[in-house]
């Protein structure tokens, strides 16, 4: 239950709005004066303050400034008569929530006070959000509390010591890249180089001379002797991300290296030896490759002497919201936003819920960095978000999955699965979470968990 501190020096007007307040589902206290408000404020929990604009002493924007120094995001509303509107305006200009005029209207104020304290909620649901983020979360920047992400942490803190070569596999935007980086700066190598290359991005051509370096005169536009990445790596980690994109030709001579630790610049027949850890990534299975034959075997080995895979988005749907409370004060923070965005509207977590994230974790932090810009208010709603991703959500949910030929029975049987799945996965597989976010008892979700055969799916999760 929220608490509400009303201020006001006509100790009538604060018996008169409390009882209204408490009618209304709130707690409340009460003070008759600003350092009486403040004294309160000192030791108890207050999430919101509702305060008279004019009073003896310390009038409400005084007493306004005095909160926000001690907490800026804690709600104000000012109550104010006609004849100081323009005090409360200066009001809304420090920082106060919303003002409103006496006389005024019950509901009103209770409609206005419901929105402060829901915004207020969601503000301090994000402060330990982002408290859990950077105490027991958070990896060098890789976010989460699945079981999945745990395991991997559990796996980079492990191997990050030795030199030994990693295969990190996951869907484009899971984040190959920071676990790369998190394996380095963990490791004994980190004060040298961490040199990183997109084995898509070149044509073969261009990829044997940006990882061997050349020799003056190699090829046409070889005009001095150039090193590799291999050799500007020496000493660190080369990072070859897409790996599986490699030719046949590059598969070999990568072998080599890997066999041998030297390398030969393109043009040049002197070997040249390179210590360096390699950490490679793809979003193929690389397995599925070498049996259709498009990867060697032999340097799949080499490779994948320790294997790290990254879940897709929809499958460690728990981390949601600790992702979107890390990249709303990342971007918080760059953008220098006015007014600072602090949270999400419930309804925009539960269409991030909801949403499949072909993307992964990259579109999210896309989503959320364009929200932050595009958001006039702290709270990120529904309209701040992009047009088609809102239409593709929409769009998605939640016919995925239901075979063309399903008959209604099979339908709702499949959806009603599908929920339970999701709920299990949001609440982190605590049952009794699950049946409340349903809106079912225990005993029922227990039931269609037998019934969807769903046990085992919860115990190796």
């Amino acid at each position: 239950m929220e608490t509400i501190l009303i201020v006001d020096d006509e100790k009538n007007y604060t018996l008169i709005l409390s009882a209204v307040l408490e009618d209304a589902g709130f707690e409340t206290l009460t003070a008759n004066s600003g350092p009486e408000s403040l004294d309160i404020l000192s030791r108890s929990d207050v999430d919101l303050v509702l305060t008279d604009m004019k009073m003896p002493g310390m009038d409400g924007i005084a007493l306004l400034e005095r909160i926000k120094k001690k907490d800026a995001d804690l709600p104000v509303i000012m109550m104010t008569a006609h004849g100081t509107v323009e005090k409360a305006v200066e009001a809304m200009q420090k920082g106060a929530y919303t003002y409103i005029l006496k006389p005024f209207d019950n509901e009103q104020l209770v409609l206005y006070v419901h929105k402060a304290v829901s915004m207020f909620r969601v503000v301090k649901e994000n402060r330990e959000l982002r408290s859990a983020v950077e105490d027991r979360y958070s990896f060098h920047n890789i976010i989460g509390k699945s079981k999945a992400m745990r395991n991997v942490f559990q796996v980079i803190r492990k191997v990050a010591p030795a030199s030994a070569t990693v295969l990190i596999e996951g869907a484009s935007g899971t984040g190959k890249e920071l676990v790369a980086k998190a394996l380095h700066f963990n490791s004994p190598r980190k004060e040298k180089s961490f040199v990183a290359v997109n084995c898509s991005a070149l044509t073969e051509t261009l990829l044997e001379s940006e990882l061997f370096g050349h020799e003056k005169g190699a090829f046409t536009g070889a005009v001095s002797m150039k090193k590799g990445r291999f050799e500007i790596a020496d000493g660190g980690t080369l990072f070859l991300d897409e790996i599986g994109e490699l030719s046949p030709d590059l598969q070999v001579k990568l072998l080599r290296v890997l066999q041998e630790r030297v390398i030969e610049r393109v043009g040049g027949v002197k070997p040249v030896s390179v210590n360096i850890r390699l950490i490679a990534a793809t979003n193929k299975s690389l397995k599925e490759e070498v049996a259709g034959g498009s990867f060697r075997e032999d340097l799949f080995y080499r490779l994948n002497v320790v294997p790290i895979t990254l879940p897709p988005l929809r499958e460690r749907l728990e981390d949601i919201r600790l992702l979107v409370s890390h990249f709303i004060g990342k971007y918080s923070n760059e953008r220098n936003t006015e007014p600072p965005v602090t949270g999400i509207d419930r309804d925009v977590e539960q269409l991030f819920y909801e949403y499949d994230w072909p993307g992964n974790v990259r579109e999210l932090e896309n989503v959320i960095e364009r929200a932050v810009v595009m958001s006039p208010e702290a709270i990120i709603q529904v309209s701040d978000l992009p047009k088609d991703f809102v239409d593709n959500a929409h769009g998605t949910l939640h016919m995925d999955g239901i075979p063309l030929e399903a008959n209604l029975y099979d339908t709702l049987a499949l959806v009603e699965k599908n929920m339970i799945i999701r709920a299990l996965k949001k609440a982190n597989y605590v049952q009794a979470h699950a049946a409340e976010l349903l809106g079912i008892g225990k005993s029922g979700l227990n039931q269609k968990i037998k019934k969807y055969n769903l046990s085992e799916k919860i115990k190796g999760r």
